[in-house]
């Protein structure tokens, strides 16, 4: 698969390439990103390199993780999905597209078929402006139509308050909690699950849906 590029009122969602290896590293600095999030701790340059060396493009590559970061938007984007062929002669590639401030990260992963999770955090600096809700709702509905699937979840350590307040204000329904259903640092955790589902968004889905009664 080639990665796509999303716009919203405010963000350009694109993938990340060696250009942007020094904001995500020093975004993953952050305290808070090590302690909620999977990613390593301490966090090196060598982990921002591999990801958006490695593992970013070969996620798109394979489809099995699709991962946006969450720029600022500048200049005069149509809103929606742009095309991710190749641009004709004279404009920019996507990761040359007018764009700002590295606002956050977000991920789309396949995880059996007709379900895929999603993940995301945010720069300490931009939080707060709801930027990573609006990715989310944008990715969501881009997973609902192009990629077949049929419900999307999302996952937190219990007490990750500002992933919940997010996914709820994307429109995600959390159903419960799951016992040690996360391993983190090698640390088995409790987890919140929630989910969105395309009739969320008034969207079909790839089969019908009856909801249980009562």
């Amino acid at each position: 698969m080639e990665p796509v590029v999303l716009t919203t009122d405010r963000l350009l969602l694109r993938t990340v390439g060696p250009a942007d290896t020094d904001a995500v590293y020093a975004a993953a600095q952050d305290p808070d990103i090590q302690r909620w999030t999977t990613v390593p701790s301490p966090y090196l340059y060598e982990h921002a390199r591999g990801f958006v060396e490695r593992q970013v493009p070969d996620g798109w590559a394979d489809g099995s993780m699709c991962t946006f970061g969450l720029f600022l938007r500048h200049g005069d984007l149509h809103h929606g999905e742009l095309p991710h062929e190749e641009p004709p002669h004279g404009e920019p590639p996507h990761e040359d597209l007018p764009h700002g401030e590295l606002t956050g990260m977000l991920g789309v992963t396949m995880r059996s078929l007709g379900t895929a999770e999603i993940g995301f955090w945010a720069v300490k600096e931009h939080r707060g402006n709801g930027y990573v809700a609006e990715a989310a709702g944008a990715v969501a509905r881009w997973t609902f139509t192009r990629l077949g699937v049929d419900r999307l979840e999302w996952r937190a350590e219990v007490g990750n308050r500002a992933s919940r307040a997010v996914a709820e204000r994307a429109g995600f329904t959390v159903e419960g909690t799951l016992r040690a259903a996360l391993n983190n640092k090698g640390v088995l955790r409790d987890c919140w699950v929630g989910s969105l589902l395309p009739s969320d968004l008034n969207l079909a889905s790839t089969a019908p849906y009856l909801p249980a009664r009562g």
